[in-house]
């Protein structure tokens, strides 16, 4: 797909994206994010968030697989610290600042759709909100060269990008205090091993790896993988009773539109 290509079929204008250090390709069911911004290691910033959120609101209803993947040496070195030094971030005003950061973690919400699978394909590192980001995605494809950081708190911070709860869902309380009070590098085998990759690939095979994943992906019919990411995201919450009902009801809706009825 040439630049002109990408951009009559991107549903964010080209020159937003380009701003906001991004790019997206939308080739029939698959959309591909990528933090463009290799100068920088892809450190992320308040137009980067706000501009991914407005992917997520504007994109088309025929995507079926979204991939996020990251231009240059590494996945993302996660936030830009000089827009703090430049005077940006949340006011002191406690609804003001919640507003705020509420507009910076639709960024990443979107990626849990049912309506979607997201990927992301990390190789480098992964740091702090980029590490959040990998964590919204569905599935994660790690390059062996790859590692995560949970830098927030020891910058004074906490992570605030929606990447507390599937930490805690994937890896328990206490590995997450570890991983996030000490800020350490969780290297790939390590994050594979703990289920924070669904892949763990040769650097050199990281795109053919995602590539197999989306064509897999593909090859099950669209309604019956949405209804079965609602089903298995409402598992947790429910007790075997309340899950027993919605494979009913999942299974009946199923059975009506094969039917045509």
């Amino acid at each position: 797909m040439d630049v002109r290509e990408q951009a009559a079929a991107a549903p964010v204008p080209a020159e937003d994206l380009a701003e906001a250090g991004l790019r997206l390709e939308i080739d029939g069911p698959v959309a591909t994010i990528t933090l463009d911004r290799p100068d920088k290691r892809n450190a992320m910033t308040f137009a980067m968030w706000r501009t991914l959120a407005r992917i997520g609101d504007a994109l088309p209803g025929s995507v079926r697989v979204v991939v996020v993947r990251g231009a240059g040496k590494a996945f993302s070195a996660g936030i830009d610290l000089s827009m703090f030094s430049e005077g940006g971030g949340p006011t002191a005003d406690p609804q003001e600042g919640d507003r705020f950061i509420a507009e910076l973690q639709a960024g990443y919400t979107w990626l849990r759709r049912p309506e979607i699978v997201s990927i992301a394909a990390v190789h480098g590192y992964a740091i702090g909100a980029g590490f959040q980001l990998a964590l919204a995605c569905d599935l994660r494809v790690l390059a062996d060269d790859a590692w995560y950081c949970m830098k927030e708190p020891a910058l004074g911070l906490v992570p605030d990008l929606t990447g507390t709860k599937p930490l805690v869902d994937i890896v328990g309380v206490n590995r997450a205090i570890d991983i996030c009070l000490t800020a350490r590098r969780v290297a790939a085998p390590e994050a594979a091993a703990l289920g924070l990759a669904e892949r763990l690939v040769p650097a050199a095979g990281l795109d053919d790896a995602v590539a197999d994943l989306v064509a897999a992906l593909l090859q099950v019919d669209a309604d019956a993988a949405v209804a079965t990411q609602r089903l298995l995201r409402e598992a947790p919450g429910n007790t075997l009773e309340q899950q027993c009902a919605a494979e009913r009801r999942e299974q009946l809706a199923r059975l009506r539109a094969l039917r045509g009825g």
